[in-house]
């Protein structure tokens, strides 16, 4: 699906379609503009797209053979971004990922999104709802908005992970849980590496703004990510880093909970070995095949054996009650 926002003085035009023809020829080249390409895998339509607004024809493969490289800086014909956006929903007992691209040109903006970005979305519908000086900001303020509220999504994936992480953290120290409780936080620990990525990503990109000859941003916006974006990165790399110590020590209890437990059967099935043992040996003996054995004469030497072995197993047992080692 295409999405095209366009930005006049005093308001926004969207127009919807998966007609790539149609959305082009509804491009005004005076104004700002957002193009989004929502499940739009189409590469003959992407090849129009990036020759419509005259960028680099390898643009195309750059977008379809996605990586988590990130910004690319050999091409100057716009500045172009891979993106992998931690989510807080789960597929698959794994936090989403929302993978895409971003192209910022002189006056327009296109989003590639493998899936759709709740966060742009949203970001739309506001735009729609309430004035946003677009024309007087140029294009590269709503890429300031875009990441923006790509921080913002994190503080809600960041909450959703504290609240699964409470409910993990009653299993490992109340000591119920089981290796499905330490699946769960490892896997939960894997799927956020991304958003180190993330982070690592949006770094880069703070640093290179200082460049004398980074042209995509202007002065007035890079002074935005500055002053608002900039300590707001570093506060949620710390929280980030909070939660995978969180999760490590997690992973370690629930280890060392499954091992004690592993460590218990073992004991216990020792233990049986051991009050089995005495009356093993007495049944080997018994199961001898010799001619003459005094016992066998006597009419209560059965009896009395098997008396013998029920009263070993039974002393055993208490005993071992006794030493709590059952």
């Amino acid at each position: 699906m295409l999405i095209l926002l366009t930005f006049s003085q005093n308001h926004v035009d969207l127009f919807t379609s998966w007609d790539v023809d149609a959305v082009l020829k509804r491009i005004d080249g005076s104004h700002n503009i957002w193009l989004r390409c929502i499940h739009f895998r189409d590469r003959t339509g992407t090849a129009k797209i990036i020759k419509h607004f005259e960028l680099n024809p390898s643009r195309v493969n750059m977008i379809f053979n996605h990586s988590p490289i990130g910004i690319d800086l050999d091409q100057e014909d716009c500045f172009f971004d891979n993106y992998e956006i931690l989510t807080h929903q789960i597929k698959n007992r794994e936090f989403e990922v929302a993978r895409g691209s971003i192209v910022v040109g002189t006056n327009f903006l296109i989003t590639f999104e493998i899936t759709e970005v709740k966060i742009f979305s949203i970001l739309t519908n506001n735009l729609q709802k309430r004035t946003i000086d677009i024309e007087k900001w140029s294009i590269d303020y709503l890429f300031y908005l875009i990441f923006k509220d790509i921080l913002k999504n994190y503080h809600t994936v960041f909450d959703s992970i504290s609240r699964q992480l409470d409910d993990l953290e009653d299993e490992v120290l109340e000591n119920y849980g089981d290796e499905s409780t330490y699946q769960k936080i490892a896997i939960m620990r894997q799927s956020t590496r991304f958003g180190r990525r993330n982070f690592q990503s949006i770094k880069s990109l703070l640093a290179m703004m200082d460049y004398e000859d980074f042209q995509w941003i202007s002065q007035p916006v890079k002074a935005l990510f500055n002053q608002e974006l900039v300590h707001h990165v570093d506060n949620l790399w710390q929280e980030y880093q909070a939660v995978r110590t969180w999760m490590s020590e997690l992973m370690e209890i629930q280890r060392d909970n499954i091992a004690s437990k592993t460590s218990e059967r073992i004991n216990r099935l020792t233990i049986l070995s051991a009050i089995f043992l005495p009356i093993t040996f007495i049944a080997g003996v018994y199961g001898m095949n010799f001619k003459y054995m005094p016992e066998l004469d006597q009419p209560w030497a059965y009896p009395t054996v098997i008396s013998v072995m029920a009263l070993i197993v039974i002393g055993s047992i208490i005993y071992a009650k006794q030493q709590r080692w059952l």
